[in-house]
C-alpha cells in the first residue's frame, strides 16, 4: 500500500465527515418492498426506484426461474463477438414497441446507455444545450464527447427556462449539430420537464433532442411509457433513454429511437461494444414485468394512488416537498448536517428515508427524498408520516425547513 495514497484517502473522508457529505450504505436483507429488512431491523423503506413493486413480483421471479433452466446464468461475451441471446432481442423487439419508436438498443445500465450514446452521436463540429439540473450519468456522457457544452461558455440553460433555451439555439446556428438533452422527470427535484416546448423549439430551429426518461419509464404515459408518450410527442424526439432497474424492476438501459440509431450505437456504442451481456435472466425478467405493465393496470394506479396520498398528506403537515410532480417527494431541509441527523432521527423511528447532499445536490439544498411506491401499503405511509412529524418536533423550527 503506498503510504502517501492511503493518507490522502484518509483526509479526504474525514473532509467528507466533517462538511456532513459522508455516506455509509445500510445493507438490504430481503426482497425490495415498502417494509424491508436493513441492517437487521424492520423499515418502512421510503428510499427505493421499484415504483410498481416489479422487483419481486411473482410472475417476474417465475419467468427468471424459468430463464435459468433454459439459458444458464450468463451470455458469454459481449453482445457484438457472440453474447447476443435470441432473449435479448426478444426484449430489445418489445421495448421499440413499448415505446413506439423503429428499434431499442439495451445497455447494461441506465449510466452507460448515456455514457455510451451521447459520444457517438455528437463531434468536434457540434454543440450540446443541456438543462442545469440534468443527471451526472448525462454530465458524464457529456464530458465524454468531442462537443461543445460548458456551462461557461453559454450552453447550459437554467432549469426549465425555455426563454434561456432558445436564446441558446439562436446563439448556436453555426454548429453542425445541436443536441438538445433534458431529463424527462427530475431525480432529485421530481417535476417534469416542459417536453412540449423543448420539442417545439428543437423544430423551429433544427435541432435534435435527447431526453432521459429513467424516472417516467413505468410512471408516466400510457402503461408507464414515458414522457414522450405523457405529452403525446411519438415520433418528435430524436433519442429515449429509459431504465430497466427502476419501475421495470431488473436492471439495465436502453435507447430508443430510429434503426439506424441503433445500428450505430452498435457500431460504436463503447460500453455496448466492450461489456459482456446481460445475463439471460436478466432479460427475460424484464419480458415479464413489461407484461406485467403492460396488461395489469393496477400497480400503476396504486403508485399514483399512494403518490398523491403522500404529497398531499406532507404539505398539510407543513413539510415543502419542493414543488414535485411525481412520486419523486423530496423533503426540503437545507442545511447539510440537519439533512442527516434528520435520516438518522427517521431510522430510529423506523423509517429508511435518505438524506441527499452535494454533490448531488447544490450546496445549502439539501432534502430527505422520499419514493412512495405500489409496494407500500395506506399503513406504511401513515406510519412514514407520523415518524417525519416526531422528527419534526425533536429537531425545532430551526432544524428543518418547513413550507410557509
Amino acid at each position: 500500500m503506498n503510504a502517501n495514497f492511503q493518507s490522502w484517502l484518509d483526509g479526504q473522508i474525514q473532509t467528507l465527515k466533517d462538511q456532513h457529505l459522508y455516506k455509509v450504505p445500510k445493507i438490504l436483507e430481503s426482497p425490495a418492498g415498502g417494509r424491508v429488512k436493513m441492517n437487521g431491523k424492520e423499515v418502512v423503506n421510503l428510499s427505493s426506484n421499484n415504483y410498481l413493486g416489479l422487483a419481486n413480483h411473482p410472475k417476474v421471479v417465475e419467468a427468471a426461474h424459468k430463464a435459468i433452466d433454459e439459458w444458464g446464468v450468463g451470455a458469454g461475451a459481449v453482445r457484438w463477438i457472440g453474447g447476443t441471446m435470441a432473449v435479448h432481442e426478444e426484449l430489445e423487439r418489445r421495448l421499440a414497441s413499448f415505446k413506439h419508436t423503429e428499434a431499442v438498443l439495451v445497455f447494461t445500465g441506465g449510466f452507460t446507455a448515456n455514457a455510451g450514446t451521447i459520444p457517438a452521436v455528437v463531434t468536434d463540429k457540434d454543440v450540446i444545450i443541456s438543462d442545469e439540473l440534468n443527471h451526472a450519468s448525462i454530465i458524464d456522457g457529456v464530458r465524454l464527447s468531442a462537443a461543445k457544452y460548458k456551462k461557461s461558455e453559454g450552453y447550459v440553460y437554467a432549469h426549465k427556462d425555455m426563454e434561456a433555451l432558445e436564446k441558446i439555439l439562436k446563439n448556436t446556428q453555426s454548429f453542425q449539430k445541436r443536441l438538445i438533452i433534458t431529463d424527462g422527470v427530475f431525480s432529485m427535484d421530481g417535476d417534469i420537464a416542459p417536453m412540449p416546448t423543448i420539442v417545439e423549439l428543437a423544430e423551429k430551429y433544427d435541432a435534435m433532442v435527447m431526453i432521459d426518461d429513467a424516472h417516467a419509464s413505468g410512471v408516466l404515459g400510457k402503461n408507464g411509457a414515458g414522457t414522450t408518450s405523457h405529452f403525446g410527442l411519438y415520433g418528435r424526439v430524436d433519442i429515449q433513454l429509459g431504465t430497466l432497474s427502476k419501475a421495470l424492476g431488473v436492471i439495465g438501459g436502453y435507447i430508443a429511437g430510429s434503426a439506424l440509431l441503433k445500428d450505430w450505437l452498435i457500431n460504436r456504442g463503447r460500453p455496448y461494444l466492450f461489456s459482456t451481456a446481460h445475463p439471460p435472466v436478466v432479460a427475460a425478467a424484464l419480458i415479464a414485468a413489461l407484461d406485467v405493465m403492460e396488461n395489469d393496470p393496477e400497480p400503476m394506479k396504486r403508485l399514483w394512488d399512494n403518490t398523491r396520498w403522500w404529497k398531499n398528506a406532507l404539505n398539510e403537515a407543513g413539510f415543502d416537498t419542493m414543488g414535485s410532480e411525481t412520486p419523486i417527494t423530496p423533503v426540503y431541509v437545507g442545511d447539510e448536517g440537519a439533512a442527516q441527523e434528520m435520516e438518522r432521527l427517521l431510522w430510529d423511528e423506523g423509517v429508511y428515508a435518505l438524506s441527499i447532499v452535494f454533490p448531488t445536490v447544490a450546496r445549502g439544498k439539501a432534502r430527505i427524498r422520499t419514493m412512495p411506491s405500489a409496494a407500500h401499503s395506506q399503513e406504511d405511509l401513515e406510519f412514514a408520516l407520523q415518524a417525519f412529524k416526531r422528527v419534526r418536533d425533536k429537531m425545532g423550527a430551526s432544524g428543518l425547513a418547513v413550507s410557509d
